[in-house]
């Protein structure tokens, strides 16, 4: 049983954000401090990604583990099971069909999940997503989708050169 009445819940539901969430910010902050620059929210992609950097031909979704089922933390409410598991499988199956749908255009595609970013892991994670990112920059060159930034040496190979290394924090 639900510890508020039917209206508080849905008032209590409705403040929740689906954009410029805190996981999604700690994820843009890293980023844009390590010299990756980005567009958000690009609406004309399937799934509207969270961030889009196209010169990595990447998209990057932030995902809350509630909302789109992650199995490691995502947990059913006890009240209207029924409904929050058709909901959220409807959600997961929603993004399978957007990141396949984004992968045949080219796209690399990276999830990062809400518990990923919990402060025990936080470091880890974003290391791993840069390391990503860089190994996609050199797969979009290499398949000949970046041939103008294989033309401009000055570009740098993913990030500005005083970036490079994930171990240097200044």
């Amino acid at each position: 049983m639900d510890i508020w009445n039917k209206e508080k819940r849905s008032a209590v539901m409705a403040k929740i954000r689906g954009k410029d969430t805190k996981p999604e910010w700690l994820v843009r902050r890293y980023l844009y401090s390590r010299g990756y620059r980005y567009r958000k929210n690009v609406k004309g992609l399937p799934g509207t990604p969270d961030l889009v950097l196209r010169k990595y031909g990447t998209v990057i979704f932030v995902h809350g583990c509630f909302w789109h089922g992650h199995e490691t933390d995502g947990t059913v409410p006890r009240t209207r099971t029924g409904f929050w598991k058709t909901k959220i499988e409807r959600n997961r199956e929603r993004d399978k069909m957007n990141q396949e749908a984004l992968r045949q255009m080219g796209w690399t595609v990276i999830v990062i999940w809400e518990c990923e970013l919990k402060p025990a892991r936080r470091q880890q994670t974003l290391w791993e997503l840069e390391c990503r990112l860089n190994h996609a920059y050199l797969e979009h060159l290499k398949h000949g989708r970046g041939k103008a930034c294989m033309e401009n040496p000055e570009i740098g190979m993913a990030a500005e050169p005083r970036f490079l290394s994930p171990y240097n924090t200044k």
